[in-house]
């Protein structure tokens, strides 16, 4: 790997962490970036997930507080994450994703449209259940959303925001911190299915973790401190945009 290909993954890297923990989507820059350092689509995908784990992983200190408040309500949704994500990388591993690939950008702006909407959206199942929590519903939606997670990945954070405030978690900062654990348990559980497959390429992908793990970091503090209305316009136009991209590599 030339010098050059390191510098730009450490840089993207870091940027990928910055936004990773702030909102998710980092896929958009990183995915790209590990192409173009010469990784074939498919090893780019499975080398993203090593690369962008710390990004996540980075952020939890910061959230210790928001964490405990949810407490022993964590283990559900990290298992059936879990679940979903081992699902989606044996997926991953034999068979084609040029289908699912084009299926990305519905997929995208529904998350986005779950997080704009979702206390409007909750309110409305907890009327249409009598004031009980439509917990099933929920935690199959997780279940299909970590598959896809699981398979490829991109703007899965929006998603996990969006299932997040549909469980009835509204503050952001707590949402935000649920998703990036869910990202990190099960990103972990992907790249072991990936690594027994062969298809990580180990160098690019630790050039770009040391970036996103300084990324994470920074993100994680800044969101703390940033306006959680100016956040959530970021990640609803984000979703928006992201979805828009893969819309025009799909089709175009």
């Amino acid at each position: 790997m030339e010098l050059l290909d390191v510098v730009t993954l450490l840089g993207i890297g870091v940027l990928g962490g910055v936004w990773n923990a702030v909102a998710g989507g980092a896929t958009l820059f990183t995915f790209p970036a590990l192409m173009a350092a010469g990784l074939p689509p498919l090893v780019a995908n499975a080398t993203n997930y090593v690369a962008l784990l710390p990004s996540n992983a980075a952020a939890l200190p910061a959230y210790r507080c928001e964490l405990r408040q949810v407490g022993r309500a964590l283990w559900p949704l990290v298992i059936v994450s879990g679940l979903g994500a081992i699902v989606g990388s044996v997926l991953l591993l034999f068979s084609d994703p040029a289908v699912f690939e084009r299926l990305i950008p519905a997929l995208i702006l529904t998350a986005t449209a779950l997080f704009a909407f979702g206390d409007q959206i909750r309110a409305k199942l907890l009327h249409v259940a009598g004031g009980t929590r439509t917990g099933s519903v929920v935690y199959l939606g997780l279940f299909v959303a970590s598959i896809y997670g699981g398979y490829f990945g991109a703007g899965l954070g929006i998603i996990l925001l969006g299932i997040a405030q549909i469980m009835g978690y509204s503050d952001f900062h707590v949402a935000n911190a649920i998703k990036n654990l869910l990202a990190s348990s099960f990103s972990l559980l992907s790249i072991i299915v990936f690594g027994v497959g062969g298809l990580i390429a180990w160098p690019q992908a630790f050039a770009m973790m040391a970036g996103s793990t300084l990324g994470g970091y920074l993100g994680g503090t800044f969101a703390k401190y940033t306006n959680p209305r100016l956040l959530r316009g970021a990640v609803i136009l984000f979703g928006v945009v992201l979805s828009g991209v893969y819309a025009w590599r799909a089709f175009a």
